[in-house]
């Protein structure tokens, strides 16, 4: 019961934090400077948390079968494969790196 109070929680503190950005602009614009920076932010998060839980997840350094994985999801990018293929090579890379090891 616990983990469904929590999501409801983030729920609610998700709707706030969204509400506060225009109930403190009102109407005023933002500087042209501030809106590419804003429009990057989403992807750094997810980057960010992307980069700790792969490397940190429980607090100490290490590098494991996840970090294979994605190199090979940034080498199928960086060749521009669709994105099935992306996954599938990060999964194949993750798999076969856990079973040598």
């Amino acid at each position: 019961m616990t983990v469904w109070i929590t999501i409801g929680l983030l729920v609610v503190g998700t709707f706030v934090i969204k509400g506060a950005g225009p109930a403190a602009l009102g109407r005023r614009e933002l500087p042209a400077r501030v809106v590419p920076v804003i429009a990057l932010l989403p992807a750094v998060l997810l980057s960010a948390l992307v980069a700790y839980e792969t490397f940190a997840g429980d607090g100490d350094f290490h590098v494991d079968a996840k970090v294979v994985g994605i190199g090979a999801a940034v080498i199928a990018v960086t060749l521009r494969a669709p994105m099935i293929v992306v996954m599938v090579a990060a999964a194949a890379a993750t798999a076969l790196t856990r079973l040598v090891m």
